[in-house]
């Protein structure tokens, strides 16, 4: 479990301690692995690449649950590349179980609960 800045950040201090390699080998051999956040901190080029190319990794071949407020045609706002975003999604969605989850937030309505409470 990480979050996809936590991800991002990762990829980048590997790669720039020269040990990309390793990660993506650890990365793959996870039977799950569960990216959470996708679309809270937008990324540059780089970044995009940077997670397409490791997220590619497991397409496939093991299961990957990405978790987003954000549908499909607006994840070009987070990554700014309309073709990279094209392929993430269709490499991500392939054989994929795709659960939309509408409501309220349960973290809202504890909060509200918890306020009501303390008016009392």
């Amino acid at each position: 479990f990480t979050s996809v800045p936590r991800l991002l950040t990762q990829i980048r201090e590997c790669r720039s301690q020269k040990s990309l390699r390793q990660l993506e080998m650890r990365f793959q051999r996870y039977d799950m692995v569960i990216c959470d956040e996708f679309g809270y901190v937008s990324c540059d080029k780089e970044g995009g690449e940077l997670l397409f190319n490791h997220l590619s990794l497991r397409a496939g071949k093991r299961s990957t649950i990405i978790t987003t407020n954000l549908a499909f045609d607006r994840w070009g706002e987070i990554v700014k590349d309309k073709v990279l975003v094209a392929a993430m999604v269709d490499r991500l969605t392939h054989k994929a179980y795709l659960i939309n989850m509408n409501g309220q937030s349960y973290r809202v309505k504890e909060t509200k609960k918890m306020l009501q409470s303390n008016e009392e």
